[in-house]
Order: structure tokens, then sequence, then C-alpha cells
């Protein structure tokens, strides 16, 4: 069964960084498009980046462009999401998803797993 996990997340004070990874299970996650999703208390999901495997490009969310990026590290299965100068408003849930594609834009990432994801909290 294909499963994901999240690690990485936690408290940091804002301008500070944090690697959040995404760990695949009874699958290569090499082979699929990665979603990065991010949900606040309140509020609805929001696409991060999305990093389609045949072309190897990755779309960013304009608020985050510049601040995050995304890399893969296939003998660990895993993928990251480097974050840069954090802000307090990217305070979140955040998942990583596969077993689908990458859409037109991040917000139409259709994947059919879900992580159950990491806290990132970002304040002074």
């Amino acid at each position: 069964q294909l499963q994901l996990v999240e690690s990485g997340g936690g408290l940091v004070q804002p301008g500070g960084s944090l690697r959040l990874s995404c760990t695949g299970h009874g699958v290569t996650l090499n082979y699929y498009d990665i979603a990065w999703f991010r949900q606040a208390p309140g509020k609805e999901r929001e696409g991060v980046s999305c990093t389609k495997i045949s072309s190897e490009f990755t779309a960013y969310a304009d608020s985050v462009k510049g601040r995050f990026t995304v890399s893969r590290d296939s003998a660990k299965n895993t993928v990251f999401l480097q974050m840069n100068s954090l802000k307090p408003e990217d305070t979140a849930i955040y998942h990583c998803g596969a077993g689908g594609e990458c859409g037109a834009n991040i917000n139409s990432a259709d994947m059919n797993y879900w992580g159950k994801g990491t806290v990132v909290s970002v304040s002074s």
C-alpha cells in the first residue's frame, strides 16, 4: 500500500529555515508527480508546489517562490521541501501527495494519496 510520511516540522522564528521530508513506503516516489499542500487553521488547503516527473519542473505558489525549493533523494525514497526565510503566514500543516498528476496550477494537483502532515509554526 502506498503510504507517505512527512517529517521535519517544528517551531521556528521568522526568517529561519526548515526542511520537510516526505518519505514513501510501498512505492518508489521518483516515478510520481509530487505535490506539497498546506492548511492553516480555519483556512482551505492551498497548493505550495507540484513537481512533474515527466519534465522535472516544479511549480511554486507565488507566496513561496524564491523561498521554498523541492528536491529528491532517490536513494532514500524521499522528497524534500526546503523552506527558507520563513514568515508567520507560512504557519500550517504541510502535506505531501502522490499517486496522481500535477494540474495546470498547483491547486489543481490530483493526488490519490496524502500523508498525515507535519506542523510548521513560525513565530517569535
